[in-house]
């Protein structure tokens, strides 16, 4: 039997913590990760189809898209079930706008509301029972300049149940959909907390678009009052991304960098920086055993690298922890055995007509998951 989430945050013990990158339609190279690591835990534990990763993991995390899967996955969704969503609702997520509007945004979001607003109950709350783990949420409060990763957390400041804006009272749905919405791609959505309405934005614009390390701090710190135990053996951390395309231009020049250029490439080049800080950060508190290389300089920080010797802020390390993500360009497709497939076609966040061919980065990515990477809290 499953436990409550109140079970859940009392339990003693081993945590496990799932974070999810956000990255739109390329959410379902994640859920084919997460397929893998289904069938793998279910192997390991002996347990059957009625497992889901709820079962699992404790604290669930995910921005955008990642969001969206955070929440399926906290209200105990097998993967199958978010597979088969993604797959039958991914065109209608992009319902484009018409002419007039697409100076603001590309998509119209009534068709996602409805989506989520069915798929997760128009009732169903953040504070809701139905959410069987500890889930947050990244997103970009826009009113008043600030990130925003909410949590479920019964024990949070602004979760206080005797609080007129309380957290807990937000609709699910629409505090998913407020992760959700990318500038350019989707309008934002307004939020009514308490008597104060803000206007929200996608959490992928704030340095928590791979929100592993923020919600390593949130299970740790004081003021977010759970206070969970660290070490290498009492916690796990498994991030998972959406893919990464760095564009080298080694023929720029300064006078290409006009207004236009640096409207296009600004807010991916933060992105791609924060989601990498996030993975050092963790990669250097914590005990990796999987992740990509970094940079040239730094590596990977755990292949050759003497884990015990090795020179850290922090030793012994705070968690353990395994990063799986794939790069989207020609060499990084054909690293993965890839090789017919077109970088062009499954870098875009909206690229929906290529939902198989994101699903068979998926399966690559999710072939390196073993059980090595649970070793230890299985």
């Amino acid at each position: 039997m499953m436990m409550s989430l109140e079970q859940k945050i009392k339990k003693t013990g081993q945590k496990k913590i799932l974070t999810l990158d956000g990255g739109g339609i390329r959410g379902m190279i994640t859920v084919e990760v997460l397929g893998k690591i289904e069938s793998l835990l279910r192997k390991e534990l002996g347990k059957g189809d009625d497992f889901v990763l709820a079962d699992y993991f404790d604290y669930i995390s995910g921005t955008s898209t990642g969001a969206i899967i955070a929440a399926a996955l906290s209200l105990g969704w097998s993967v199958d079930k978010i597979r088969g969503f993604y797959i039958d609702s991914g065109a209608k997520m992009f319902d484009k706008a018409n002419l007039l509007k697409r100076f603001k945004y590309k998509y119209e979001d009534e068709a996602l509301q409805q989506l989520l607003s069915n798929e997760f109950g128009e009732k169903t709350t953040l504070g809701s029972s139905d959410l069987k783990t500890l889930l947050m949420m990244v997103m970009r409060n826009a009113s008043t300049d600030s990130p925003w990763p909410v949590s479920n957390n019964p024990n949070a400041k602004y979760n206080d149940k005797s609080r007129s804006d309380c957290n807990l009272n937000i609709p699910l749905w629409q505090l998913v959909r407020a992760s959700t919405a990318a500038p350019v791609y989707f309008p934002p959505e307004k939020v009514s907390v308490g008597d104060q309405d803000f206007v929200f934005v996608d959490g992928g614009i704030t340095m928590y678009n791979n929100p592993s390390f923020q919600t390593f701090l949130m299970a740790t710190l004081e003021p977010y009052k759970l206070c969970w135990e660290t070490g290498e053996d009492k916690m796990l951390i498994i991030s998972l991304g959406t893919g990464t395309s760095p564009s080298a231009n080694l023929e720029l020049a300064p006078g290409d960098m006009n207004l236009i250029y640096n409207a296009s490439s600004i807010p991916s080049a933060l992105m791609f920086a924060a989601l990498n800080e996030q993975d050092l950060l963790c990669r250097t508190f914590g005990k990796c055993l999987h992740g990509e290389e970094l940079d040239r300089e730094v590596g990977d920080l755990f292949g050759e690298v003497d884990q015990a010797n090795f020179a850290s802020p922090v030793n012994p390390r705070l968690f353990t922890y395994s990063r799986f993500n794939a790069e989207l360009t020609r060499s990084g497709l054909d690293k993965l055995g890839l090789t017919d497939l077109k970088p062009e076609n499954v870098q875009k966040l909206d690229s929906v007509e290529y939902i198989k061919d994101l699903q068979q980065i998926g399966h690559a990515v999710g072939s390196q998951v073993s059980a090595r990477h649970f070793a230890g809290f299985l």
